[in-house]
């Protein structure tokens, strides 16, 4: 780390062999809100003059000073000073460019802060270095371009998202507690041991009651850049801790909601990529399960599924008239473009592996070109029997590949949902563009169901989301008599495949809210007393959502993990690989709160690690 006082001359252009290329964003601390926005002063209250980034020609016969890193050194005449917001070219006085270009910085007096050891990687974004290796270095990590710009990038835009929030649109932005107890529910919560013997907090998942007592509290419009935990195990887009932005407005509907995020997004969109384009296209969750096989759709391409049940109705085929026999069964396809042409025999072979393995389903790939030796003698005879009209339906090219799937509907469609990502990512892999990169496709999918049968007792209930979320209006009679086929006025934002936010209006009548707990979900209502006997004194109709910043940060950029826009994250399997946090602690300080550690069997930790959840998120 060097102090430079310099004076700048015009310089010669000379490339070096060695250059890094610069990629920065401004970040404004002026809070007026107008067109012409303040260049932040990036030197104030600091020992440099300048940043190597900004200097230009203009500043010629000027005396600087500047700090940064030494980035290469050439016969120890030459020197490249890197800080956060760019390189210059120093040149130690023997008579004698970059984006600063023009000019050179001649030495007058030199000051070494600092020296430095043997870097375990060198500071430059295209050498390759193990994620484990980043995050054991993350303070050097942290000096990468790319890590700056992204970390940049989110100040600037949560900056924008206070100002709309807070200056032109009147919330108050309001901290919640973190220490706080169990609820029922939801993901699992970290739990924290008190100084009481058998009493614990818990870190909350999320603001969520919290926000709805100030509601009740008459805040009216609260926000918060907040913190929340979930012991949620390894999985490669989340974090055990998290960070959302979270909002919660009073006398609001669902529409409402959804105009503040769309207006939220475009206000502090950055600068550099295609403006945000609103209001956002919606579709239902049943619209989006019956053709992208999911409730958050990648819409930036086809290949939707298709019910062909009708076309099979008097089918030959066996396997499609068992399917078809039962109740909720369906008949479905995709349409893989050009696909025999992409699609080599592992491919397909792997398809229906996963098809099996994962959904105990059958997959019938189905080749257009009956001469065509891959085709089962199934699909030989499907091609006889309805070959036009999948062709049409379809609207099949020659080279096409068609999936066929036949069962119950949710599982047909949600095997096919998958499979066509699947697809999706090996055409690319072979060259086909089918997913803009440069695209951001906002989608709000609602009408969810207010309730899923538990996978372990499907005569059992349990809630798709939250049990403050509020009943679609038009369901609320089917509560008492047919409650599964409540929808619910939640609704998910998604953008390119991925969930990015998620709210809904709540349930603020307090015996609505008693019933479904008690009634519905068999759950103790005495963890929740508080909030019941809050509703119970007048709380106004009201609702929220939360974004998962870290998340949008990651498409934002184009990160290929939400661990590359958090400053110091956690590995995938939950671990600070810098200060190796989670640590023991000694019995006699854990003394104080009652615990004693009880250390697992050789046969427990081989189970713990054969159950650990080590695959991507489904």
């Amino acid at each position: 780390m060097f102090c430079w006082l310099s004076r700048l001359y015009r310089g010669l252009s000379r490339p070096t062999r060695r250059t890094t290329q610069l990629i920065w964003g401004s970040f404004s601390r002026s809070l007026v809100l107008s067109s012409q926005r303040r260049i932040p002063e990036l030197s104030s209250f600091v020992a440099r003059t300048n940043t190597c980034g900004e200097l230009r020609s203009s500043h010629l016969g000027q005396e600087v000073t500047l700090c940064g890193w030494i980035q290469y050194r050439r016969q120890n005449i030459f020197l490249v000073l890197r800080d956060f917001h760019g390189l210059v070219q120093v040149i130690i006085p023997q008579d004698e460019k970059m984006p600063t270009g023009e000019i050179e910085i001649k030495v007058k007096t030199a000051k070494l802060l600092n020296s430095c050891k043997k870097l375990p990687f060198e500071i430059k974004d295209f050498v390759k270095k193990t994620e484990a290796l980043r995050l054991r270095y993350r303070y050097l990590d942290l000096r990468g371009v790319q890590m700056q710009y992204n970390l940049r990038l989110r100040s600037q835009m949560v900056m924008k998202m206070r100002e709309y929030l807070c200056n032109l649109h009147g919330f108050v932005d309001i901290e919640t507690p973190t220490l706080f107890k169990r609820t029922p529910g939801g993901a699992k919560e970290f739990v924290i041991p008190s100084r009481e013997p058998g009493k614990f907090y818990s870190l909350p998942q999320s603001p969520q009651q919290f926000k709805q007592l100030l509601m009740v509290g008459g805040l009216d419009r609260y926000f918060q850049v907040a913190r929340c935990y979930r012991d949620e195990g390894s999985r490669p887009d989340r974090q055990p801790e998290f960070t959302q932005i979270d909002i919660e407005m009073s006398f609001v509907e669902q529409t409402g909601i959804q105009s503040l995020i769309e207006g939220l997004l475009q206000y502090s969109w950055p600068s550099d990529k295609d403006p945000v384009v609103v209001p956002f296209p919606s579709m239902t969750f049943a619209e989006a399960l019956a053709s992208y096989g999911t409730d958050k759709p990648d819409a930036r391409f086809g290949m939707k599924i298709v019910d062909i049940s009708d076309m099979f109705r008097n089918t030959k085929v066996g396997f499609l008239q068992d399917a078809l026999s039962k109740p909720q069964g369906t008949i479905k396809a995709i349409c893989i473009p050009e696909g025999e042409k992409y699609l080599k025999r592992k491919d397909i072979e792997s398809i229906r592996k996963f098809a099996a393995d994962h959904f105990n389903q059958e997959v019938l790939p189905i080749f257009l070109k009956t001469n065509n030796n891959w085709n089962s003698p199934v699909a030989k005879f499907i091609m006889e029997e309805q070959g036009l009209g999948l062709i049409r339906l379809l609207e099949t090219q020659e080279e096409d590949v068609v999936l066929l799937t036949a069962g119950e509907h949710k599982k047909a469609c949600s095997l096919l949902g998958k499979l066509r990502l699947e697809c999706a990512d090996l055409l690319e892999a072979r060259g086909v563009v089918l997913r803009d990169p440069a695209l951001f496709s906002f989608l709000w999918v609602v009408d969810f169901p207010l309730f899923f049968p538990k996978e372990e007792n499907p005569e059992e209930l349990e809630t798709a989301h939250h049990p403050f979320t509020a009943p679609h209006p038009s369901d609320v009679h089917l509560l008492y008599t047919e409650p599964q086929k409540v929808r619910s006025q939640h609704y998910d934002l998604v953008l390119n495949g991925s969930e990015i936010g998620g709210g809904s209006i709540r349930i603020h009548d307090a015996e609505l809210q008693h019933y479904i707990l008690a009634t519905v979900l068999k759950e103790d209502v005495k963890l929740l007393s508080h909030l019941l006997q809050a509703l119970d004194y007048g709380a106004p109709p009201h609702g929220g959502i939360a974004i998962g910043l870290d998340r949008l940060m990651c498409l934002v950029t184009g990160a290929p993990s939400i661990r590359d826009v958090i400053a110091f994250p956690k590995s995938f399997q939950g671990h600070d690989l810098m200060s190796n946090a989670p640590d023991s602690i000694p019995p006699e300080e854990l003394k104080p709160y009652h615990i004693q550690v009880s250390w697992p069997t050789d046969s427990e930790t081989e189970k713990s690690s054969l159950n650990h959840p080590c695959h991507p998120e489904s």
